[in-house]
């Protein structure tokens, strides 16, 4: 990572004031952003950062980089693309459980198993709250909405579960709360080479308070870590009893679930378009649409 000459400032990063409810989750995702980004020395015209649709997507607006809002649950296709036409820049990626698990949940799939180099943070609130309280895929069974007035009957996805099934190569779980150890799950994900996403239980105050308060030691509830000096942190199957043990025992660990390394889709292509270019020796683009054109007769 190439330093910049003068270190990014909190003013230099930050834009437009967000407009989240008072207390969300998001405002403090938004700050262990702008301290990782900051102490990791990112030059400033390096970050792109790409969201689709929801609360937690409009986060493009509020940091003063390259940012595009793109359309619900396309972020990652889209960044997929930038990081690969632009192996120079570091991607960021961020939506809610809505945009990452239900209308994005194919993208998601495939950007995860071609382990393409971005990072992914999921701000999980279990509620669709710009719509209002709407079900959401991670609203638990029970809680009524404006969806389901009678309580929620469908079972809610797993998130790390998903995650791991998918082959995303970093997959880590932080709560809004707890501001340090966010801060260290971002830096290891923006550090990982290859696909990184990052759930984040964040709370939406509006909409369905408390949802959290179980990992929240603040609230009465237990910030349980993941011992990794106890597991095989490449093993998918210690991943998946894991993403289990959250399922069943909330709120289950926060911490890197699964951290192993194989080639990135950035890496496999730049292999591939060297191997191309190798074939075509010396030849300019416009004698190599000839040869396809002559070829075409």
């Amino acid at each position: 990572m190439t330093l910049p000459e003068e270190k990014l400032t909190k003013k230099q990063l930050k834009a437009d004031h967000p407009t989240w409810c008072p207390g969300c989750g998001d405002f403090a995702v938004l700050a262990s952003f702008f301290n990782v980004v900051q102490k990791l020395g990112i030059p400033h015209e390096k970050i792109v950062c790409v969201a689709g649709i929801g609360c937690s997507s409009r986060f493009p607006y509020f940091v003063n980089t390259h940012g595009i809002h793109f359309i619900h649950g396309r972020a990652l296709p889209l960044a997929t693309g930038i990081s690969l036409s632009r192996p120079d820049l570091h991607v960021f990626v961020f939506g809610g459980d809505g945009d990452g698990f239900s209308i994005g949940g194919n993208h998601l799939n495939h950007a995860a198993r071609k382990n393409v180099n971005l990072s992914y943070v999921v701000m999980d609130n279990q509620v669709y709250g710009l719509t209002k309280n709407q079900t959401s895929p991670t609203t638990p069974i029970g809680r009524r909405s404006k969806t389901d007035p009678r309580g929620s009957v469908d079972r809610p996805i797993n998130p790390m579960a998903q995650l791991v099934a998918s082959g995303a190569t970093f997959i880590a779980r932080t709560h809004a709360a707890q501001v340090k150890h966010m801060n260290e799950m971002f830096e290891r994900a923006i550090l990982h080479p290859g696909f990184a996403v990052v759930e984040t239980l964040s709370e939406c105050t509006m909409f369905f308070p408390g949802a959290f308060d179980s990992g929240n030691p603040r609230k009465g509830g237990a910030f349980n870590l993941v011992d990794e000096t106890k597991r095989n942190m490449e093993c998918t199957a210690e991943a998946m009893q894991l993403a289990e043990e959250t399922e069943i025992m909330l709120p289950g660990k926060f911490g890197v679930y699964l951290e192993s390394r194989r080639p990135t889709k950035n890496e496999l292509e730049n292999e591939w378009l060297k191997d191309a270019q190798a074939k075509v020796a010396d030849l300019k683009p416009r004698d190599l649409l000839r040869q396809k054109f002559a070829a075409m007769r």
